[in-house]
């Protein structure tokens, strides 16, 4: 698959590398096109680097890997995308993680999609760049689950392909309506971790959390 990736920083450093050595062609565009060729060789496997439109104009998938703030120049500069799978990976959020940037408005992920007419998939945007170098991220023998929002079927399966080639689980988050509750989900998380916490203590097995009480019975007095 051709992959466009917009930005060099950590994110698109991790998930193109992962996707590059599993055979995709990946070309990553920056603001400035140096940068961008140098992650590309860094990256190899036959990786390009250039400019924000020569990324996303190359890209079968795109990804939006750039900070929260630069979303909208990124964009502009990346040309049209109307139609095209975008996944974004973008986090509006800051310390202390109390609010997002959003405000009570519509999420990131909506409102990159309204702004390019996209066919977005809110993905990778749970875990730091860390996770995503690992080959593969996996945890007590369990592979990592990733969440995907996105309203196209077409998007979200290409989303899902690019999550197991890393070695992760698909997880259907359900529509791009609730990009917004991953979106505030990941801020309560980060939160959590800088304060030195455990999320996982917090999260019952499924079994258990889908288990219903069982009904209690009454004779009837007569």
């Amino acid at each position: 698959m051709r992959i466009g990736v917009l930005g060099a920083g950590n994110m698109a450093d991790a998930l193109a590398t992962q996707w590059a050595r599993k055979g995709h062609e990946v070309r990553i565009g920056a603001r400035s096109p140096e940068k961008a060729v140098a992650l590309a060789g860094r990256v190899g496997h036959g990786a390009q680097g250039g400019t924000l439109r020569d990324a996303a104009q190359f890209g079968e998938a795109v990804l939006l890997a750039v900070a929260h703030e630069g979303v909208e120049d990124a964009l502009s500069q990346a040309g049209p995308l109307a139609g095209r799978v975008l996944l974004d990976c973008t986090n509006p959020m800051e310390p202390p993680f109390e609010r997002l940037k959003t405000g009570g408005g519509p999420s990131a992920a909506r409102r990159i999609a309204d702004l390019t007419g996209a066919r977005v998939v809110k993905a990778f945007n749970t875990c730091p760049d860390t996770v995503w170098r690992m080959a593969p991220p996996e945890f007590g023998g369990r592979p990592l689950g990733v969440p995907l929002c996105g309203d196209d079927p077409d998007a979200l399966a290409v989303a899902r392909r690019l999550v197991a080639d890393i070695g992760c689980v698909p997880m259907d988050g359900g529509g791009l309506a609730r990009a917004g509750l991953l979106e505030a989900t990941t801020a309560f998380l980060v939160g959590l971790w800088v304060a030195g916490e455990d999320p996982l203590t917090m999260l019952p097995p499924a079994d258990a959390a889908m288990a219903r009480a069982p009904r209690r019975t009454s004779e009837a007095v007569h």
